[in-house]
């Protein structure tokens, strides 16, 4: 049984699609669907660069669906692989919860990339830039994760926000606190802090004026049930019902990502491989957290022919 995942923010590169675009129509469609959306020259951002301007949030987010669903499109349509036949569920992280539902159907590409773009400013705006900080722990777990998040807090935030696998937890909040988190993790058990390039600190409650910037702009949205069930972010379980999926991407915004517990209950239902549509990012997550699984990353014409080819 298979699941498909659709990576979030950080796997942008500056290349990202153009070589897939050129030798796939079905992609270059959604490139050029995105970029009329956005009124936005996209496409050739991701092609051209500069990083620093693709690696804005505003940016960023809309990049990497336009990329996965790119791959998804050039499978789906170029390589003749339905969707419901070829997988029992979808997931993304953070981000990608949202390119996860284009491809299940539950948001058409224009109102997903519109979506992202502002998803990507609201928590740009959310808190002014130096105020919040991220920072991954290494060889920590969730438990020891939140421990070193409470000793560090002193007053200012400090919040779980990622639960990427039994190794790698990540924690946002204020600079302050996260820069205290950093020092003290190696004494209290944690192998490494890692201070992360972002500009916002996401999925901590600074996001809130994020969340309700979300919460107004899904509720003027059509949110179909999905072709097959999503698996959500914040709870870690298969959704398709659309009033659900609404108010849970309002509460990820602010929310903890439960990618772990995400893999494992996808394994616990029966799947037992693994395919990452545009980016080589999760699956060593994936591989950590379920170590028997396939997992397969699909990112150019010929790794898409190849999955085509087992499919079909």
């Amino acid at each position: 049984m298979r699941a498909f995942l659709f990576p979030g923010q950080g796997s942008q590169s500056v290349g990202m699609g153009a070589a897939l675009s050129e030798a796939s129509r079905a992609a270059r469609d959604v490139l050029e669907q995105v970029d009329e959306a956005l009124g936005q020259n996209l496409a050739r951002l991701m092609r051209d660069g500069p990083d620093d301007e693709l690696r804005l949030t505003e940016n960023a987010q809309p990049a990497i669906m336009a990329n996965s669903m790119a791959v998804f499109a050039a499978l789906t349509r170029d390589g003749g692989v339905e969707l419901a036949r070829a997988a029992r569920f979808v997931a993304g992280h953070s981000l990608g919860e949202y390119t996860a539902l284009c491809a299940a159907g539950s948001f058409d590409l224009a109102t997903t990339a519109k979506l992202l773009k502002l998803r990507g400013q609201a928590m740009q705006a959310a808190v002014p830039v130096g105020q919040g900080a991220m920072a991954a722990l290494l060889g920590a777990d969730l438990d020891l994760a939140r421990r070193i998040a409470d000793a560090a807090a002193q007053g200012d935030v400090c919040a779980v926000a990622n639960d990427n696998d039994p190794g790698q937890v990540v924690l946002s909040g204020h600079k302050g606190a996260i820069d205290r988190a950093i020092e003290i993790a190696k004494e209290m058990g944690a192998k490494r802090a890692v201070p992360l390039p972002v500009s916002a600190p996401f999925h901590c409650p600074l996001m809130h004026p994020a969340a309700e910037a979300m919460r107004e702009a899904l509720s003027t949205v059509v949110v179909e049930e999905p072709a097959i069930p999503v698996y959500a972010n914040v709870t870690a379980a298969p959704e398709t019902d659309p009033d659900t999926i609404r108010a849970l991407l309002v509460d990820q915004v602010t929310g903890l990502v439960r990618w772990r517990e995400s893999v494992a209950a996808m394994v616990a239902a029966g799947v037992d491989e693994f395919v990452e549509l545009g980016g080589k990012v999760l699956g060593p997550m994936v591989k950590r957290t379920a170590p028997d699984v396939k997992v397969t990353s699909v990112v150019t014409i010929e790794d898409v022919e190849a999955l085509a080819k087992e499919i079909v």
